[in-house]
């Protein structure tokens, strides 16, 4: 370990040598502190968000992101051009431990980097928030300035499915259709089960039980918000519809009925909901009464949705750079994955390329699948099936990074658990950062140092 913490240093002084550091360090300051001061915000809690949050951390992920490609590409492909790793080399220190020690020094200036800036933007957020009007620093300290935990209904995919499979069996007893044609039906049949289940027809209540888990233990005289959203089956001239509310425990007094709520559709609503209305099991229900001579549908995905306090933002804004970190993380073991075999330039595009891949992953997930043949249809050449299976497993491990979004929850005060901050390194750095380092340092052992010469 000693001779990798000296490998990590030795990258440290080339970093302060070249100025590197302090660039960097400049462009991040003037980033996440005169970019919210040139861009000014509407004066809302959501428009100081997109600012100060959204917009900083983005920047801040841009750069660093960028910044650490080219450091991990350079720091590693220039010292084998300038024959400089020869030195190195020559004394009794493994390669494995050059490579290390290189992605231990980047890993270490980019902690350096995101402290300096999450220091700055949680600076900024705390000033600039004291200037908002009150109305607006309430908002602000409720909806994001928080870290809430959420909780749904149970989900019913596995009963839409069931039921799906059990109307199509019966139609296809009734008329059977070709095999091209089942995916279709199926999907159609689903889709008006799906309906069945968000459907909240003209005054029928309709009830949904949320399973509040092992929050229930910390709940206790705390408020939470009740975040609702629907879609309406014909258009009102009005443009928003009449809501009753039910929350608690039916079979008890302890239960609130709120005041008539006029809504619009399609929008996200979040309403307080007084403390301990769930009973002894954890268990919260809300009943929905519609009044409207149209019915509504609540997406099963987000239409019901119980927010709880669970952290401060602090502790959430630190995990998100967490989050950050294990991602640069995994991009200088991208850099220096490539520096072990290619030269600067080559490397640094190459580095590049498998970034742009990776930010083009929904289109890859809209069109894998494109190469499947179907029955009946014209043949497809093999070629086009191998590489749809190659880009199958490009999304499969894509996956394990873009699941994780700390920049969208620390900007929705959603809370960002201990759990996830683990997965993400468990997936990103362990993973496949491991992926990258053991393939990198293969390829550093096999490379002939003594040919490498300047040009």
């Amino acid at each position: 370990m000693q001779k990798i913490l000296a490998i990590a240093w030795l990258t440290w002084k080339a970093a302060l040598r070249f100025r590197l550091f302090a660039v960097i360090a400049v462009l991040l300051v003037l980033a996440v502190v005169g970019l919210p001061l040139i861009i000014k915000d509407d004066g809302t809690a959501s428009g100081f968000t997109q600012i100060i949050l959204t917009y900083t951390l983005s920047a801040v992920t841009v750069l660093l992101g960028i910044s650490t490609l080219w450091l991990s590409c350079g720091t590693l492909a220039r010292d084998i051009e300038e024959c400089q790793i020869q030195v190195v080399a020559t004394k009794p220190v493994a390669r494995w431990q050059i490579w290390l020690g290189k992605w231990f020094g980047i890993a270490s200036l980019n902690a350096a980097l995101l402290v300096l800036a999450g220091a700055c933007i949680y600076a900024t957020l705390q000033w600039r928030a004291s200037k908002l009007p009150a109305q607006e620093q309430a908002q602000l300290r409720q909806q994001v300035l928080v870290a809430r935990g959420s909780a749904r209904p149970a989900n019913v995919d596995a009963d839409i499915d069931t039921e799906t499979e059990e109307i199509l069996q019966k139609r296809l007893k009734q008329n059977p259709l070709t095999t091209a044609d089942v995916a279709e039906v199926r999907n159609q049949i689903r889709a008006q089960v799906k309906s069945d289940y968000e459907l909240a027809p003209p005054g029928v209540p309709r009830g949904w039980t949320i399973d509040l888990g092992s929050a229930k233990n910390f709940l206790r005289d705390k408020p939470m918000q009740l975040r609702v959203k629907f879609n309406a089956a014909n258009h009102n001239p009005s443009g928003t519809f009449i809501a009753l509310w039910q929350v608690g425990d039916p079979n008890s007094t302890n239960l609130v009925q709120f005041a008539p709520m006029s809504l619009a559709p399609d929008t996200f609503h979040e309403f307080t909901i007084p403390p301990n209305l769930f009973d002894a099991n954890g268990k919260l229900t809300i009943v929905f009464l519609n009044p409207n001579n149209i019915s509504l549908l609540f997406p099963t995905e987000d239409g019901i949705e119980v927010l709880y306090p669970e952290s401060t933002f602090t502790i959430n804004f630190i995990r998100a750079l967490g989050i950050i970190f294990c991602w640069l993380t995994l991009l200088s073991a991208i850099g220096l994955m490539a520096a072990s075999f290619l030269s600067f330039p080559v490397a640094t595009f190459f580095s590049l390329a498998m970034l742009a891949m990776a930010f083009s992953g929904g289109t890859l997930a809209e069109n894998v699948g494109l190469g499947v043949p179907t029955p009946g249809g014209p043949a497809i050449p093999m070629s086009q099936v191998v590489m749809n299976d190659f880009y199958k497993v490009i999304l499969t491990v894509l996956g394990l990074a873009e699941s994780f979004s700390p920049i969208d929850a620390v900007s929705t005060g959603r809370s960002i658990p201990w759990s996830e901050l683990g997965a993400a390194f468990v997936q990103i750095v362990l993973l496949l950062g491991g992926i990258f380092a053991v393939a990198g340092i293969v390829l550093f052992n096999r490379r002939e140092l003594a040919t490498a010469q300047t040009q």
